[in-house]
């Protein structure tokens, strides 16, 4: 037998009765929690096993800091920079007229950005920036990390400013082209909708809806079957379903 089909019988060998293979072919059983000893392979004794996984290391601060990039609605998180709408004009055009139209319109079935001012309460509500969204800090924390779409987050601060400007300008949100955004006067920024966005309050206001759940003898006397799915005949005929207009 060759060296190296007696290595791998050797190796099949210690892995079936949970042992080691040492150099020179000499068998070792295998380390177990009541055997586990300091020391170094050279000098016979077992390696100290690690406590945890062994994987991975802490993350560094300015790792973390490269994720951390969220921005609440108080402004918190906002990075430095600034733009304004006719500075956004010609990033938009290039970086986000694609999908969402020149003027927020949408391209197919993206999303409109633009428009639907007055429509809420309709049939058919718009919901865009100007007549939907609440703060405009929500919208510059979405362009941030999400756009454009399939190169999030390439964007500079300042053309991340720009580009906001701009779509708030396309909403009349925005009027002087020249306004000047950045962390300090979005707070001037006042959205058309923001009045309807309000606390969740269901603890409170919906806390008459809720009871424990019961779990075992819930209701009086034995549980019986009354009806069985196939008698249902839940699913109708073809052509004798409900219509829908």
């Amino acid at each position: 037998m060759s060296r190296f089909r007696e290595m791998r019988a050797l190796a099949l060998a210690a892995l079936l009765a949970g042992a080691t293979v040492l150099a020179g072919g000499a068998l070792r059983p295998a380390p177990t929690l009541a055997t586990e000893t300091t020391g170094s392979a050279t000098d016979g004794a077992f390696p100290e096993l690690p406590t945890g996984l062994g994987l991975g290391r802490p993350a560094a601060a300015e790792e973390i800091a490269g994720w951390d990039i969220d921005v609440r609605p108080d402004g918190v998180g906002l990075p430095e920079g600034r733009g304004t709408a006719l500075e956004g004009e010609e990033i938009y055009i290039v970086q986000c007229a694609v999908c969402h139209g020149d003027f927020g319109e949408s391209a197919g079935r993206w999303p409109m950005l633009a428009g639907g001012a007055g429509t809420l309460a309709s049939h058919d509500p718009v919901k865009t920036v100007g007549s939907y969204w609440p703060y405009a800090s929500t919208l510059i924390d979405y362009i941030y990390r999400a756009m454009p779409y399939g190169n999030a987050q390439s964007l500079t601060p300042d053309e991340l400013y720009a580009v906001t400007a701009y779509v708030l300008w396309l909403n009349d949100v925005i009027l002087d082209e020249e306004f000047e955004l950045d962390r300090e006067s979005y707070a001037e920024i006042t959205l058309e909708n923001v009045a309807n966005f309000v606390p969740d309050d269901r603890e409170t206001a919906e806390a008459h809806f809720w009871r424990e759940p019961c779990m075992a003898d819930c209701l009086p006397g034995t549980a019986e079957i009354t009806m069985r799915a196939r008698a249902l005949d839940v699913t109708p005929e073809p052509g004798q379903g409900p219509t829908v207009d």
